[in-house]
This record gives C-alpha cells, structure tokens and sequence, in this order.
C-alpha cells in the first residue's frame, strides 16, 4: 500500500490507494483490501496543482459499455425427469410401447388383458373411479376430452351424469372395452399432453400386480434442459427469463425459463450431508433446434442483470474515501482530483459508476 503526504499549508493527510479485489461467480463480487482514506476525500487536494510524484503507478479508461451479470452452468438436454407409471388395473400385460413412441389424445399407452391403458389430456391425475353421480374437476376433465375425441350429447361440467355414462359407452365399445358406462380407476392415463415413453419396465405376459408393479416411465415431449444451481446463485433462476443455450457442437440457441424448485440432493458420500439445489427447467424457443440430438450435455448461460450504456471502470479503480463512500482518481495531465461516484453493477471484474463530470475515455488510477 503506497502513502503520500499533502503538504498543503495547515494540513497534513495521509491518502491511501484502495485496493480491490473481485471475486465473482459472475456479478457475486466481493470487494476484498479496501483501505480506508486517512484524511483526504474529494478536494483534499488542490485541483490543478501539478503533481507528477503523486500519480498513480497504473491507470485504466472509463469506458462506455452495456454490462451484465452473467453465469454459464452445465445442464442436461433431455425431456425432463421421467414419470414412473404403475399398472393400476390388475392383469397381464399383452402389448408395451417402445422407447421413444410418442402417444396422444386417446391412443393405448400400453394393454392389459388386451384392453388398452388410453392417454388423455389434463392436470387432474385419474385417482379413483368415475361414474354417475360422481363430482369433481376430474369429471370435467374426462368428459372434456371425450368431447375432443368425438364423443357428444352431454354437457361439460362438474358433473358425471346419465348423458356422460352414455357417451363412456360408446367410447368403451369402439376401444373394444365392456360397456359399463364408468370408467375404472387405472384406465385413462392424464398428462399435461402427448407423452414420449422414455424406458419401459415390464414385458408382454407379465403381471401389473395391481398397482405394485411399474410399467414404464415416461415424459412430456417438450424438449428440456435441466439445470442444477447452487442456492447462492439463485438469482439466475427467475421464471420467464431469457437464455443461451450452448448445444454441443458450438451452436447457441436461444431458449427461456420456463420453471424453477427447490431440491434436495443426496450427498456425495455416505457420510456426507445432502445439499439444497436450484432445478431450473429450460425450454428451447425453437424445439427443432436440437434436432437430431436426443440427449446431450449442454451449457446454459444466464443474465441475471443488464445495464445498456453505462460507465464502468475497473473494480481496483475504486477508492474508499474519508467521508464515506467510494470515488475515482481522475488524471488530467500532470494532475489528478478525486470524484465521488455511486456504483451500480459489479460484473466481469468492473463496475458500473455515475459521478459529476465523468465521461468515457477519461483516465483513472490504478493501484500499484
């Protein structure tokens, strides 16, 4: 740390150089060796008054840039965690799908007893029996899709009425189906769209064991990356937001945020203790941009904050001043003065200032 001694009449002060430091995992910037300014802030020296043994032993430029908090983060291409399904009817299994078959509204999911497991769409998972008299958003749900698949001469509400078992009729009888007019729990799988088989479990002649049994696995067919942050860096997890997402050939394709949870992941070792984690789910803007790539490894880089035409100077340009604060050391020919400055943005080891009569291309001192 270099000292030098004010020699103006009546005053003696000290003035130390800050030193600072950034440490970021990108914009998480911790200013380390600040030394406090003994005696000297704005003004303590006369400005004007030539000084060529006090200048800086560095300098740097105040520049005019757009900044941003940014972080690349390793992440899985994929179709996001598979669901494991159950076989819910008792039976045996008489036909399976294979991995990567994709199933849709009203299509066998996989057959038991040479009846068919059928996918229709919703957010209410099948959790008992429908029939007459039966309540509920589930209802409307089923009756929702039969209408979408054809099957009408009722109305769509709350209700599972005798119109409804009529028209479950006429949809068990073409799925080659006992005509009960209900539907049994285990019998209509309800997922949020199409879903891509992604393993299967069990084979043809086996038992489903009555719910105890899995089946298969499957997912959505909306093309993910998922993301595991640390808690620290959960300011880069905000849904909605914009992303770049990095493929493994070099080409970067844009993408969002699409959902973000917490998690718990088990420790690494046994005696180890299990971390909080920061799942993020990525989408791509354009599905076919991966094309041809089923799952890879994939680096996701995310902007946490922006700041478009800004002044920035190096962090180590920062000067801690007496009366609080921090400032810069403007060098103008043989002299220097200080300005007081407001800081905004830390990133990429500079950050973002505002000071009286600062413009880009000034030059500024650097400690030593």
């Amino acid at each position: 740390m270099s000292e030098t001694t004010d020699s103006t009449p009546g005053r003696r002060a000290v003035r130390r150089r800050a030193r600072g430091r950034a440490t970021a995992v990108v914009g998480a910037v911790v200013l380390v060796g600040v030394a406090a300014v003994a005696a000297v802030g704005l003004g303590g020296r006369r400005p004007g008054t030539p000084s060529v043994a006090n200048l800086p032993a560095g300098t740097a430029q105040v520049t005019r840039e757009t900044m941003q908090d940014t972080n690349e983060v390793a992440g899985d291409l994929g179709y996001g965690a598979p669901i494991v399904l159950a076989g819910r009817i008792p039976g045996t299994i008489t036909g399976v799908p294979l991995a990567g078959d994709v199933i849709t509204r009203g299509q066998p999911l996989y057959r038991v007893d040479n009846g068919p497991i059928v996918v229709m769409y919703g957010d209410v998972v099948a959790y008992r029996p429908l029939g007459t008299g039966t309540r509920g958003p589930d209802v409307r749900q089923l009756e929702a899709n039969l209408q979408a698949l054809g099957y009408a001469g009722f109305t769509v509400d709350d209700l599972f009425t005798a119109s409804t078992g009529t028209a479950v009729r006429r949809w068990q009888k073409d799925l080659g189906l006992t005509q009960t007019g209900a539907v049994e729990q285990g019998r209509v799988l309800f997922a949020a769209g199409p879903v891509r088989v992604d393993s299967v479990t069990a084979s043809v002649d086996g038992s489903t064991g009555g719910g105890e049994h899995e089946v298969l696995k499957y997912t959505g067919t909306t093309r993910l990356v998922t993301v595991r942050l640390d808690v620290a860096d959960q300011r880069l997890a905000r849904k909605g937001a914009d992303v770049q997402i990095r493929l493994p050939d070099g080409k970067q394709v844009p993408g969002r945020i699409d959902r973000v949870y917490t998690v718990i992941q088990p420790a690494n070792t046994s005696d180890g203790p299990p971390e909080t984690k920061v799942e993020t789910l990525v989408v791509l803007n354009d599905p076919n941009a991966a094309a041809g790539v089923e799952a890879a490894v994939v680096n996701v880089v995310f902007t946490a904050a922006e700041r478009k035409d800004v002044l920035t100077v190096p962090i180590a340009a920062l000067v801690a001043l007496a009366e609080g604060g921090y400032g810069v050391e403007v060098i103008e020919g043989g002299t220097t003065r200080y300005v007081r400055v407001e800081t905004g943005l830390f990133a990429g080891g500079r950050v973002e200032i505002s000071g009286d009569g600062l413009t880009a291309g000034m030059t500024v001192g650097m400690p030593a």
